[in-house]
């Protein structure tokens, strides 16, 4: 799959949501070293997504907040890292698939402004909260996945 990291033991995925047009600095510094980076949506500016191009293969789902100029962009996507499946949409409330039965391991969105981690029948459930969230803690999250592990933590910025 473009885009997809080289095969290896583990993988750092950087993922983050609703930054409506502003990339901050802090969320860029923390993205660094990553090994992809998923937006899940509310991107803001196509130069939103050239800068985190900059640090890492970006995989990015439309949002309700984004332009004629996010038409391109899908509403949800698959990511496929190592053996792991991912799906991305913006609002999980939208959500109109069984990630169980579709064999996903985890579900990424946005949407809410509100970081969370929730396992919910095996599949994690990941929202990075809002990377430019003015009047709460902006946040980001990290995906660490080595071997069969997922791991998710969500980092202020």
């Amino acid at each position: 799959m473009e885009g997809e990291p080289e095969r290896k033991d583990g993988y750092l995925i950087g993922v983050i949501s609703d930054t409506h047009g502003h990339l901050r600095a802090e969320a860029a510094e923390a993205l660094k070293g990553v090994d992809l980076i998923i937006h899940a949506g509310d991107i803001g500016k196509p130069e939103v997504l050239e800068a985190l191009g900059k640090i890492a293969p970006v995989h990015a789902v439309r949002g309700n907040m984004d332009g004629h100029w996010a038409f391109g962009l899908s509403e949800t996507e698959v990511v496929e890292i190592g053996d792991f499946l991912l799906y991305v949409l913006h609002d999980v409330f939208r959500l109109d698939i069984d990630p169980v039965a579709a064999g996903f391991v985890a579900v990424i969105n946005g949407h809410t402004h509100t970081a969370a981690i929730e396992n919910r029948k095996g599949v994690l459930y990941l929202n990075p909260g809002s990377a430019a969230s003015f009047k709460s803690p902006a946040t980001i999250a990290l995906l660490h996945i080595r071997g069969n592990s997922l791991q998710a933590e969500v980092v202020e910025v």
